[in-house]
Order: C-alpha cells, then sequence, then structure tokens
C-alpha cells in the first residue's frame, strides 16, 4: 500500500474532531518539511503484535546505537492517543531542550525531550509548534 493512502485511512479513521484536527496537523507538517520523507509505523512489532500507537512520520535522521549499528527513522512523527494527540520531536541530543525551548509558549501541553502531547489543536498555539518542527529540522540541539 502506498505510504500516502496509509496515512490518509489513519487520519480519515480518527473521531471528530481529532481527525480534522490531525488532517491540519499533516498538512501543516508538509508544508513545513517540503519534500520530506513520509512514513507509516502501524505501531505492530514483526509478530503483528500492537506494540505502540500507529504514527506518521516525516523527515528522516540516523539513530547511532552503542557498538556501531544505526537505523534509520522519521524526525517528526504525528500520532493520535487516546486522550488526544502527540507531535514527536526526535533526535535532539538535550532531552531537556524542547521543555525549556518551547514549552512556556506552546499552550495546554505536556512537553518531555522529544514529546508534545495536547487534547486539541485549540489547545496550542500553532506557530510555536511549527517553530518547533522547524528548529529541529534545521539541525541537531
Amino acid at each position: 500500500m502506498i505510504v500516502q493512502k496509509q496515512i490518509q485511512d489513519y487520519i480519515d479513521s480518527q473521531a471528530a474532531p481529532k481527525r480534522s484536527d490531525m488532517q491540519a496537523l499533516h498538512q501543516r507538517i508538509l508544508q513545513a518539511m517540503p519534500g520530506a520523507r513520509l512514513w507509516f509505523d502501524d505501531g505492530k512489532n514483526s509478530e503483528g503484535k500492537i506494540v505502540s500507537n500507529p504514527s506518521i512520520g516525516y523527515g528522516a535522521y540516523t539513530i547511532k546505537y552503542a557498538g556501531g549499528k544505526t537505523r534509520e527513522f522519521f524526525q517528526i512523527g504525528l500520532s493520535a492517543n487516546t486522550s488526544g494527540i502527540s507531535v514527536y520531536i526526535m533526535g535532539h541530543k538535550d532531552k531537556t531542550y524542547l521543555a525549556r525551548t518551547f514549552g512556556e509558549t506552546l499552550g495546554k501541553a505536556s512537553v518531555t525531550g522529544y514529546c508534545i502531547k495536547f487534547k486539541a489543536l485549540k489547545d496550542i498555539d500553532l506557530d510555536v509548534l511549527e517553530e518547533a518542527i522547524r528548529d529541529r529540522v534545521a539541525g541537531e540541539k
């Protein structure tokens, strides 16, 4: 199945108003990251067991593990969860950077080392969220 169709099917499967919030975020991230690689992770492991929420991914970076192994992963992720929406901003070396830099101005959101979680788009400042995304895409912190 084509990634774009998997993404659209996933967004369409969400109940309103989360569906329209996810669609708006998807479009905003695409505008912030033109030409970025798209990913879709259905949340299942190799045995077909659900291990996480499905995620839409944008862009790519290389994760380096101890021992020299590497793996490619998305830079920005978007996922529905039981209480709202999560935006993942992956790859910051400083796990406090996201919360320190954007946490105070995002609005009603929970911010961790790589995740911004909120109930609905109306609860956050979309311009600040986009700034956090563009900041990560511009370089590692």
